[in-house]
């Protein structure tokens, strides 16, 4: 197997661990509005705030995967990378505009104790997660799909080209997946009612997730599919099942462990579809980018191979101590109550 291939599969790995661990931060995110609701404004606020407890020490180093695959992709297959960051300019700018607007969201909302405030940055993170959301799914199944790429290794085609039928559906799957893998990291990282609420959820969009996703991938296997695929297909859909299944038992542990699995073969079976090929053209097969016309040269993945082999241990060794060390449930009863940034009590003043 020579370097390409290998950094072929190291890119996949790379998209597997952003969606698997940014996907639930979205998931969170866009719950805000629905288990975020309470018996009354005080109850709403600790709930939104427990939520938003759950993935604050997470969300910043899981952002570090899609900007590792970004620049792995840029440094080991650079016309890869222009075509796709060219091509899709448009999508890529509303996701890096939606994601500034939700960390800011996370960073801003408790700088202020009014109800407004509060309310408007609970917005800015509930549209800055579903929008990346939405548009990874849409890209990354238009990239699978094909799209029209001339003789020159060049994007032909606009914003409307990407929202097609075929590529609207991936979007939505990656919403409902991302919703249920949200609701079970909720429920796995919180204690009292909001735990309950989470499961109940996430078993009603487990089930939407599993439909839709056993008619994307059916679409996409029909065109692009190969052994391999399809046996990573049915691996995703019985570990989604398994989930659901362990998620009403109360099992919330086994049932994030399955959507994690199903994003990871989901990822998978993606990439399978791709290859040789890491972006087909729908206009001629004989102008689709492969793993060899877009890749760079020998020296610089010989290079590259050493730098992951270093920092790849390092980096994952330090990721796993920080969700170790913010392993435990949290609950309503824990949030204090909320205070003005900048009041200063008239004892001290």
């Amino acid at each position: 197997m020579d370097l390409a291939v290998i950094w072929f599969l190291l890119i996949a790995v790379l998209w597997t661990g952003y969606l698997a661990l940014e996907g639930f931060d979205f998931g969170v995110g866009m719950l805000l509005p629905i288990l975020g609701k309470g018996r009354d404004a005080d109850d709403t606020e600790k709930r939104r705030r427990v939520m938003i407890n759950t993935i604050g020490p997470v969300w910043d180093g899981n952002e570090v995967w899609i900007l590792t695959a970004g620049g792995a992709t840029f440094a080991a297959f650079p016309h890869w990378y222009a075509t796709l960051f060219s091509g899709f300019y448009l999508p890529l700018l509303l996701i890096l505009v939606a994601l500034i607007v939700r960390n800011m969201g996370f960073d801003y909302r408790g700088k202020r104790a009014s109800a407004t405030w509060k309310a408007r940055w609970d917005l800015a993170i509930i549209i800055g997660s579903f929008v990346p959301a939405l548009l990874w799914g849409v890209a990354l199944t238009n990239v699978v799909r094909g799209v029209p790429i001339d003789e020159h290794m060049e994007y032909t085609g606009n914003l409307f080209t990407l929202l097609n039928p075929v590529g609207l559906l991936g979007g939505l799957t990656f919403v409902a997946l991302f919703l249920t893998h949200g609701a079970y990291f909720i429920a796995l990282k919180t204690a009292g009612p909001i735990r309950e609420d989470a499961r109940a959820f996430a078993t009603k969009s487990g089930l939407a997730a599993a439909g839709l996703a056993v008619i994307l991938l059916l679409v996409l296997g029909i065109t692009r599919g190969s052994i391999w695929s399809w046996l990573t297909t049915v691996v995703a859909a019985v570990a989604l099942l398994a989930s659901i299944a362990s998620n009403m038992r109360g099992k919330e542990g086994f049932a994030f462990t399955g959507t994690f699995v199903t994003i990871a073969f989901a990822v998978a079976t993606y990439f399978f579809m791709l290859y040789p090929n890491v972006m087909p053209s729908s206009t001629k097969d004989a102008w689709s980018l492969t793993i060899h016309n877009a890749s760079s040269t020998d020296y610089t993945l010989k290079i590259m191979t050493i730098a992951a082999v270093v920092f790849t241990p390092i980096v994952l060794l330090y990721q796993g101590w920080t969700y170790w060390v913010f392993r435990k449930r949290i609950s309503v009863e824990q949030i204090p109550a909320a205070q003005d940034p900048g009041h200063v009590p008239a004892a001290v003043r």
